[in-house]
């Protein structure tokens, strides 16, 4: 089946699953999420400019909510490859703009925010959403295929990593204000991923060898759509030994929770090469949960040092 034809066979699911969201979905305003009586003139309205004393967020939220949000600024680079993985016609084009339309307001909302109360340097941030921009991203997948089935199998997992990183970002802001709006935003990023991991367990019906291998290679090649961004590597060792996201969470909260909703390992409906598939998958997964022990030995050892370090320090 070409990817034309295992579109026009997804219409209907997609018709429904759009449906089914607008009919859950809540709506919401970024200003009633952003505290405006906090905010004041910077230098050039003659005001002062940020200051790293005038941040109420420690390092740690502030490298994570800066990460998130320059995530979402990339949002011209995902309309354009989920457009081009869907298509611009009938319920594949509404749900592109009405996901578009909600994701767009993640940013809007994170911005004010921080610019309001002054949690980050907004030159700084200025800077590097302009450096995000303009490398966008091509092929946040890492297969190379920009057809639906690597398409939708990333959007799945990636909008469940999206949530998990914004839920915890509002759990270290020590702010009410900021893990309300955070919660506000997973709970969008949850709702776009059951649409995604519904069209995809269809998919899965309708050409269940494709679908498993897109899938496979989707969660064999996985990264966040930020990896170019300024300082990622820095900040995403900082938020994974924090527990903003890490191996732990990419395999018990995101891989292994939505292969079990597509029963991926009972599954009976694989030739034989959809086997040979899921079995490499499988013996991923496995090793994927050595690496995380290994992960956490390496990064509680890294913490106790600290600790005493701090203590040693403090006397």
């Amino acid at each position: 089946m070409t990817p034309q034809d295992l579109l026009r066979e997804l219409e209907p699911v997609a018709e429904d699953n759009l449906n089914r969201h607008l009919s859950v979905a809540k709506p919401w305003h970024p200003h009633d999420f952003v505290p405006w009586d906090e905010g004041r003139n910077f230098a050039a309205m003659g005001g002062i400019d940020w200051d790293p004393e005038q941040s109420k967020l420690s390092p740690l939220a502030r490298a994570a909510m800066v990460t998130n949000l320059l995530t979402e600024d990339n949002l011209p680079s995902y309309h354009r490859l989920i457009s081009d993985s869907f298509s611009r016609d009938r319920a594949w084009r509404t749900w592109v703009d009405r996901w578009t339309a909600e994701e767009n307001r993640h940013g809007i909302a994170i911005r004010d925010y921080l610019v309001v109360t002054r949690g980050v340097d907004p030159v700084a941030l200025e800077n590097a959403r302009m450096i995000c921009m303009g490398q966008g991203v091509d092929d946040p997948t890492g297969t190379g295929d920009h057809s639906v089935l690597p398409g939708v199998a990333y959007v799945t997992f990636q909008e469940l990593a999206t949530r998990v990183s914004h839920r915890n970002t509002g759990k270290v802001c020590d702010d009410p204000i900021a893990d309300r709006l955070l919660a506000r935003i997973a709970t969008d990023e949850n709702l776009h991923m059951v649409f995604y991991r519904n069209i995809c367990a269809a998919a899965l019906d309708l050409v269940p060898d494709d679908a498993l291998e897109a899938i496979s290679a989707v969660i064999l090649n996985f990264k966040m759509p930020g990896a170019g961004m300024p300082d990622f590597r820095r900040n995403s060792v900082l938020l994974a030994k924090h527990g903003i996201y890490d191996l732990r969470q990419h395999l018990d909260e995101v891989l292994l929770p939505v292969l079990r909703k597509w029963n991926i390992f009972d599954r009976t409906d694989f030739t034989p090469r959809g086997d040979r598939i899921r079995d490499d998958l499988a013996a991923y997964l496995d090793q994927l949960a050595k690496d995380v022990l290994r992960f956490e030995e390496q990064r509680d050892r890294s913490l106790a040092r600290e600790a005493a370090r701090r203590a040693r320090e403090s006397v």
